[in-house]
């Protein structure tokens, strides 16, 4: 009978994806960016930003010389910043630690920001043709099914049993095809509605002959977040608006966003006179917005006010709102100036 390394293969050559930009490349610089940006997101989302991505930072050189606002602007809308920050520390540590030469060897890799031990384990297998072993989130789903792994997958023991597993299966040649085919696999026909019909390994799969598909992975045990709330003013002249830089830390760590205060014994009108020395006039107040981050919810109430000059006082910035799509901004600011 033949390996499911074999059947995975066999099944790829005829029903895998074979046409995602990032996979008519075996540089290791082009597959680190694609597996960054594809940590948490779907193909189908990273596509555009990995072709806009590539064209602005070519090569490793060019993304470690850039501004890293510049990074976060063509990052912006993607998510998950801090990858995007980790790429471009990355960049900087391979040019002034590695000789401007991505490194080959699977310890070094792991010495990157950013990178840990899936990633790795993909540009190992993608670019060098190394037998090393993935651990993704379609990868997870595929394998808890394959052996029946009835524990939530993030549990520290379970994911141990199933790297364990992961690197049994490796086969001794064409590891590049068979890691592509087990990621195809679990994002195509193994996911979130299952097609086991289709499936070239279903007649081993434990889950599938016991009818668990279902039930496998277990869910993430279900825990209720808290909700945080914030205040925020969007200062307008005319078609701009006043952005201010996020500090080093915390939430949009970096990023330029909406100016937010927590003095609810001050107006709006009166903490921006404090804090900017400008003259604004109240156009709308207490609008609402929210967003989930993984650990809490934030509320957000907004005012809207028009500043007669812009001669702010503090660190800030004017935003066009006609640049508002392509603006390295939150994606949450990004949606309230939106509706302006």
């Amino acid at each position: 009978m033949k390996s499911l390394a074999d059947r995975l293969i066999t099944w790829h050559a005829k029903s895998g994806r074979h046409h995602l930009p990032w996979q008519q490349s075996k540089d290791p610089y082009d597959v680190w960016v694609s597996e960054i940006m594809l940590q948490q997101t779907q193909v189908a989302t990273v596509i555009n930003y990995y072709h806009r991505f590539m064209k602005k930072f070519p090569t490793i050189k060019a993304l470690a010389d850039a501004d890293e606002e510049e990074v976060m602007r063509l990052w912006s809308g993607l998510g998950y910043y801090r990858r995007a920050r980790f790429l471009h520390e990355g960049a900087q540590m391979i040019m002034e630690e590695m000789e401007g030469v991505f490194p080959s060897h699977f310890d070094m890799m792991m010495k990157i920001p950013g990178i840990g031990r899936s990633t790795a384990g993909a540009i190992s297998a993608f670019s060098f043709n190394q037998k090393k072993a993935i651990l993704d989130g379609n990868v997870k789903r595929v394998l808890s099914r394959y052996f029946l792994i009835t524990q939530w997958t993030g549990l520290p023991k379970t994911e141990k049993k199933l790297w364990d597993y992961a690197e049994s299966i490796l086969p001794d040649k064409n590891i590049a095809t068979y890691t592509q085919a087990l990621m195809d696999l679990g994002a195509t026909i193994c996911n979130k509605k299952p097609m086991c019909e289709s499936c070239p390994l279903k007649k081993t799969c434990l889950a599938f002959q016991k009818n668990k598909v279902h039930l496998v992975p277990t869910p993430r045990p279900r825990i209720k977040i808290p909700t945080e709330s914030t205040h925020m003013v969007i200062i307008k002249h005319h078609d701009e608006v006043l952005l201010i830089k996020r500090p080093q830390g915390g939430i949009w760590s970096g990023l330029w966003s909406l100016p937010q205060y927590e003095n609810k014994s001050a107006t709006p009108r009166a903490w921006i006179k404090k804090n900017f020395g400008l003259d604004v006039s109240l156009i709308e107040k207490d609008l609402k917005a929210s967003t989930i981050f993984t650990h809490y919810k934030l509320d957000i109430t907004y005012s809207i006010l028009e500043a007669r000059s812009q001669r702010a006082k503090s660190p800030h910035a004017w935003l066009s709102l006609n640049t508002i799509e392509g603006a390295a901004i939150p994606a949450i600011t990004k949606k309230i100036l939106l509706k302006l």
